[in-house]
């Protein structure tokens, strides 16, 4: 059986896409805000799910990519969602 080449999910690279927006003028982000640009952005639903999984607090943008980067591998979406900057 032939492999199948990779086929990015049509949602890949809307937490990039997130993360860029919600840092363009701040420093630090509360998770309702990310919450809050998911919604408005309607971002698919597995970035949905990494999302919602953030624990409450305040981050910077080290710290929420990490958080998300973390999600992302342990739920084995790396090839679907990609890794975030």
């Amino acid at each position: 059986m032939a492999a199948t080449p990779y086929e990015p999910a049509f949602e890949e690279g809307d937490l990039q896409r997130l993360v860029d927006a919600l840092f363009k003028d701040a420093k630090r982000v509360e998770k309702r805000d990310v919450l809050s640009l998911a919604d408005a952005f309607d971002v698919g639903p597995r970035a949905r799910e990494i999302v919602e999984s953030l624990p409450a607090g305040s981050y910077n943008r080290v710290r929420l990519t990490t958080q998300l980067n973390s999600t992302i591998t342990a739920h084995g979406w790396t090839l679907a969602l990609g890794l975030l900057e």
